[in-house]
């Protein structure tokens, strides 16, 4: 069937019109999308939604942005580049609220992020309680980003770093030459330091804990720098001469190397030699003495940052206002919670740092923050906006997503949820396949007149049977981990046990603490215990969604060692051989080989004012990376930048007789990922994706000790076709004798489990409780549970 294009009407048009849109895999498409309607695209993963979507749409309308503004904003855009598209008409402005958004910085909050920082200080400012005598303050005196507002001993974080002789000498049993003070770096610059003490006289022999504790003090945290000659011990095969040495006390470089190194590796050594306590002179408050005296319901401004939403718009609503400011200032905070409760937030408080949100966490805040604007006339983009939301909280979803449309805009969503699918006023299905097989839309039209497109995947889930999981006998466990008083986040004394040898699902609605539970509980005791030869696990593998790099250097080919695979393999062609060219020559990470212009990136970075920077092609090397020499040189007829550009699915036939290459591309085939181009970008990949290639990169190294797999929420980014391929490898897992743990939504999922963990009743203090721990079919029926009803429906 073909999609259905609306009648074409010249006064008003109320259709966006596209036509060849030949972004990513977008095969010339054709397409007409209703304005002031809510317009879902479906698709299996890799298909070209998010391509038409954000890649054609949303681009296209921040190109006409760039264009209406300054001379300046237009010469970026075509550094940038323009969606590649013949023509779209009647596209109004766009907001996009995608996923894949660069992590908010440590500052970050969620009162920041939806602006009721700005509010509950100016409320602060005009309607607080001040001492007798004190000044007014201003609202930047009540925010603990500002010079203004921060107390001046922890700068506004809150905590103090420190560290102690028990963390930098764990084991006080050892000398100083066998290592005692743990904290210092290995290799060359230990041994230095070892060798400056020992010029400077204190004895390196001897244990630790006998050392005077006026020494043991000085050697760990004197802040002197004093510099000696050191004369090493000379080994038989090498000269060593005299050198001056400086020295610098443990505490000193902990306390530089958290703090300065840009080595990620680094600063998480540092960290485990490092405690952080509440700041003694704000008692982790981050304000200064003078905003924290001002109170306003009696509380201070960081009393009522640490309320859940929900409970301090009960406190709120409960304040007589004592003047207009007030009474304006409350009406505006409490319209702001309103409708980040209605989204399932309300257990989130206003001062919880923007990097522990999950990113579904993080756009549904920003939607609620877009519901408050007021915009009208605008279309909406969202990418997946059910990601990380129980069945209860999606229905609430979809009222925000028709108030937003009711109050004049348009809304494009790219989702995978059916229940989203169902509910939308038009439906553009792309297809059939992902990458190269993809790109075509299927249909457009109303979602019921899906139903008769029989290449589509979306309809066979969505009108038949295909959703349900594969009837499978249950599984009986072969030992459990037990897990007693968890006090944790929202967890409060929690007992419950995880069954070995089988597939367990947690769920719970948003906020329960169910990443709480596994992410942190259950992987903190498993990784305690495995030293231990009588417990059953002998490794822990965590698979989240972070992402496998955050720069175009990083990439699937060398995230899985497949690159090293294929460096070999061009460097024993004829043609390096002659040249004398080493693996290094077609690394795009060393000068060489690479095009010097973006030093390998094939990308370059392009500053936009008052904007996120984004990148662009190299004008170069026009994002081959690879300077012209290098490209000279070919393997079965491909340069090495074509065979980066080749796809997993390709790539797998092309290296068929290369058994390292093939067992990689294999992995990878199997966990539905075969649309990826090997070369494809960190920067390009979804979490979803991450969290696949990782557990593909897991996969071909496969190990028969027993294993437990941590999974959160897997199936995010997953259309329902691709969600049968993942539960294929992960299933297989559990039948090769490992343990599987996944935090999931996805009913689907659940149903096929061999048991179920529930928690709730609800988000934040409204959970943290275990509901219901059983086999699926017993969870279903257990009354209390958000989860049992959406269960059962699974279940049939």
């Amino acid at each position: 069937m073909h999609p259905q294009t609306a009648p074409q009407t010249h006064a008003h048009d109320p259709y966006v019109r596209v036509r060849g849109a030949r972004e990513h895999n977008l095969r010339g498409v054709d397409v007409d999308i209703p304005r002031d309607a809510l317009t879902v695209f479906t698709g299996v993963s890799g298909s070209g939604k998010s391509s038409l979507a954000f890649g054609t749409l949303y681009a296209e309308a921040q190109r006409r942005y760039f264009e209406s503004v300054a001379p300046y904003a237009r010469r970026l855009i075509h550094q940038i580049g323009a969606p590649k598209v013949d023509s779209v008409t009647g596209l109004p402005p766009a907001v996009s609220l995608e996923q894949r958004r660069s992590s908010p910085g440590a500052r970050s909050s969620v009162g920041t992020v939806t602006m009721l920082s700005n509010s509950l200080r100016m409320l602060y400012s005009r309607a607080g309680t001040y001492p007798r005598g004190a000044a007014r303050l201003d609202s930047d005196s009540f925010s603990p980003n500002t010079a203004a507002g921060a107390c001046p001993s922890c700068h506004g974080i809150g905590r103090v770093h420190h560290t102690s002789e028990e963390l930098l000498v764990p084991d006080p049993d050892l000398s100083i030459r066998q290592g005692a003070v743990a904290a210092w770096p290995g290799a060359w610059q230990g041994k230095n330091l070892r060798d400056i003490l020992e010029a400077l006289g204190h004895d390196v022999d001897a244990p630790w804990r006998e050392l005077p504790a006026k020494d043991r003090a000085w050697i760990l945290f004197t802040e002197e720098q004093p510099v000696v000659t050191v004369h090493p011990v000379r080994d038989a095969d090498r000269i060593q001469r005299p050198y001056q040495g400086t020295y610098m006390s443990a505490h000193r470089y902990v306390m530089r190397t958290f703090a300065d190194s840009k080595s990620a590796t680094l600063r998480a050594r540092a960290e485990k030699f490092l405690t952080d306590s509440p700041c003694p002179r704000c008692g982790g408050r981050r304000l200064r003495p003078e905003a924290l005296a001002v109170t306003f319901a009696g509380r201070t401004i960081a009393e009522l940052a640490a309320l859940a939403l929900t409970d301090l718009d009960e406190l709120l609503a409960a304040t007589p206002a004592a003047g207009e400011a007030a009474r304006v200032l409350i009406e505006d905070l409490r319209a702001r919670i309103g409708p980040i409760a209605e989204l399932g937030l309300g257990y989130l408080s206003l001062d919880r740092s923007a990097p522990s949100l999950s990113a579904g966490e993080l756009q549904r805040l920003r939607l609620a923050t877009q519901l408050r604007s007021g915009l009208f006339g605008v279309v909406y983009v969202l990418d997946e906006p059910s990601a990380g939301l129980h069945p209860a909280d999606t229905e609430a979803l979809l009222g925000v997503l028709d108030r937003l449309k009711a109050a004049g805009n348009t809304v494009f969503v790219v989702e995978h949820d059916l229940a989203v699918v169902r509910h939308a006023d038009w439906l553009v299905d792309v297809g059939p396949l992902a990458g190269e097989h993809g790109g075509r839309v299927l249909h457009s039209g109303p979602p019921e007149a899906l139903a008769g497109v029989a290449r589509s995947a979306t309809a066979r889930h969505l009108f038949g049977p295909g959703g349900s999981a594969p009837a499978r006998a249950a599984r009986t466990a072969t030992g459990a981990v037990r897990l007693s008083g968890i006090e944790r986040h929202n967890l409060r004394g929690v007992d419950t046990e995880f069954p070995l040898g089988v597939f367990t699902a947690v769920t719970g609605v948003s906020g329960s603490g169910k990443s709480t539970l596994v992410g942190q509980a259950l992987a903190g005791e498993v990784g305690e215990r495995i030293a231990d030869a009588r417990f059953p696990v002998r490794r822990l593998v965590e698979v989240d969604q972070k992402p496998i790099g955050r720069t175009p250097r990083s990439n699937l080919a060398t995230y899985t060692g497949l690159f090293d695979v294929v460096r070999r393999l061009f460097t024993s062609s004829p043609q390096a051989r002659e040249r004398g060219w080493k693996a290094g020559r077609f690394s795009f990470n060393v000068p060489g080989g690479r095009c010097e212009t973006c030093q390998g990136e094939g990308f370059v970075s392009v500053e936009l004012l008052f904007l996120p920077s984004t990148y662009s092609p190299c004008p170069d090397c026009a994002g081959a990376r690879y300077n012209a020499e290098t490209l000279e040189v070919r393997y079965e007829g491909l340069s090495i930048a074509e065979v980066l550009a080749l796809t997993v699915e390709s790539a797998s036939e092309f290296f068929a007789g290369v058994p390292a290459a093939a067992r990689s591309l294999r992995a990878l085939e199997d966990i539905g990922l075969g649309y990826l181009r090997l070369g494809q970008p960190a920067t390009e990949l979804s979490g979803g994706e991450a969290q696949r290639i990782k557990l593909a990169t897991e996969l071909q190294r496969l190990r028969r000790d027993h294993t437990l797999y941590l999974l959160d929420e897997p199936t995010t980014g997953l259309h329902p076709a691709d969600v049968r391929v993942l539960l294929r490898q992960l299933h297989g897992l559990v039948d090769a004798g490992h343990s599987v743990v996944v935090v999931e939504h996805d009913m689907a999922v659940v149903a096929g489990a061999d048991w179920v963990i529930d928690l709730g009743p609800g988000g934040g203090a409204d959970g943290g409780r275990v509901i219901a721990a059983g086999t699926p079919a017993e969870v279903a029926r257990t009354p209390g549970s958000a989860t049992a009803r959406y269960l059962a429906q699974a279940l049939g």
